[in-house]
């Protein structure tokens, strides 16, 4: 057991060897960057292989593309997919193994495949617009009206970028008052996605204060469009209750965000330049309508003055015309009025004379009525006369001049007076 004891620095050698003797050619090898960073020119990324049915990585490792090369890989990289290496991108890489005594083992990158990633964002992009039309999210956008007067724009743009202030100063210098206001947004890197939903948010709260949205980028690199092609972002736009106008400067490709837009504009002067156009489409269309409400209105007043005119000398013939016709049917009416007045009056003094003629009559028996009447009241009179009750022996007793009536109400010593028939008594109470 002696013998076979190595140090730490002859058993690495010794897995050198056996690396470099076993494995001596380049290898091309699929797989998923999840770190991907620069340092003093050189390249270190850190590589993983996912399993389709969960997301715990089957196979991790270390590569490694140093300056000399990833000088040359790096701008060929970018240009033919128009993105920068990033986290989360799946790659096709040349490789060849190395084992350093100190640093471990690292795969040596020589080569990166940019067609592979290709095929790999567009399989991912296909998948995208595939759930998006899914959804059936994908076309709302563009059945949305840009308003005629599309003078409020909502601008999501990074603060400093010079897209922005192109847009702005292009809006300003235009004849027409445009109100735009900015949400600062992060156009580049891993935030664009986050940062772009945040600004599309607080825009949604102010919606009825706008009338469209327009998402520009200007002055960074092609290279870095991934974020504009994620499928949280894509739902957002396709959701809002506004046009949306993108101008993110990518000639390219679309990005998904850009299919997804009301409108697709290469860059912020021409997303200015096509709302100072449809301003000034709807500024011709209102004058053109003004001069044709004015031709016809013209037009109108003429046929008018020429109606009035002929009216106007038709007045005198008309007026005597109706004038005959009123002045004959007054005068039908008034014989008409005469003969009805007259029948009316000899009817009426027929009446009067028949009633002249009835009047003693009914005044005689009305009177033999009433005489008849007030004999019996006569009669009924004397049988309340209270002279009949004192001849019958009855008597009044009276206090004060008034009548005594319960005997309760008189007290010691009170005078009394008894009439009877033939006399009063005058009495003290005891």
């Amino acid at each position: 057991m002696g013998n076979n004891r190595l140090s730490l620095l002859e058993l690495n050698q010794l897995v050198r060897e056996v690396i470099e003797l076993g494995m001596p050619d380049e290898y091309w090898v699929e797989a998923e960057l999840s770190e991907c960073r620069e340092s003093r020119g050189h390249c270190y990324m850190e590589l993983i292989q996912r399993d389709n049915r969960a997301a715990t990585p089957v196979a991790r490792a270390s590569a490694k593309c140093w300056a000399s090369k990833w000088m040359l890989i790096r701008p060929y990289f970018e240009r033919t997919t128009g993105q920068q290496l990033r986290a989360g991108m799946k790659v096709l890489l040349k490789v060849y193994p190395q084992f350093h005594e100190a640093y471990g083992f690292s795969w040596i990158v020589t080569d990166i495949d940019p067609n592979y990633t290709l095929g790999d964002q567009a399989r991912r992009r296909q998948e995208i617009i595939r759930q998006l039309k899914e959804e059936g999210v994908f076309d709302l956008q563009r059945e949305l009206l840009l308003p005629l007067f599309c003078l409020r724009i909502a601008v999501i743009s990074s603060q400093t970028a010079a897209g922005y202030g192109d847009f702005a100063a292009q809006l300003a210098d235009s004849r027409f008052t445009f109100q735009s206001r900015l949400f600062p947004a992060v156009m580049q890197g891993e935030g664009v996605e986050q940062s772009v939903i945040a600004a599309l948010n607080t825009v949604y709260a102010l919606a009825s204060s706008f009338d469209c949205v327009v998402i520009i980028r200007g002055g960074g690199a092609t290279s870095d469009m991934s974020g504009f092609d994620t499928l949280a972002l894509a739902e957002n736009v396709a959701n809002f209750p506004l046009p949306v106008i993108t101008g993110i400067g990518h000639d390219r490709d679309e990005s998904i965000l850009d299919m997804v837009s009301h409108l697709r504009v290469k860059t912020p002067t021409a997303a200015a330049a096509f709302l100072i156009d449809h301003a000034q489409k709807v500024s011709d269309a209102i004058d053109d309508a003004q001069n044709r409400l004015a031709r016809y209105t013209q037009q109108k007043l003429t046929t008018l003055s020429s109606q009035l005119l002929s009216i106007q000398q038709a007045i005198p013939r008309l007026f005597s015309i109706v004038r005959t016709q009123q002045e004959a049917r007054i005068t039908q009416l008034f014989s008409r009025l005469l003969a009805v007045a007259q029948q009316r009056v000899t009817i009426n003094r027929s009446r009067i004379d028949t009633f002249g003629q009835r009047i003693p009559l009914i005044a005689e028996r009305r009177m033999t009525n009433e005489r008849h009447k007030l004999e019996l009241t006569a009669e009924q009179l004397k049988a309340l006369d209270p002279q009949l009750l004192l001849k019958r022996g009855y008597s009044i007793t009276r206090k004060d001049g008034h009548a005594v009536r319960d005997p309760k109400t008189l007290r010691k010593g009170d005078e009394i007076e008894t009439v009877m028939e033939k006399g009063t008594i005058k009495s003290i109470i005891k």
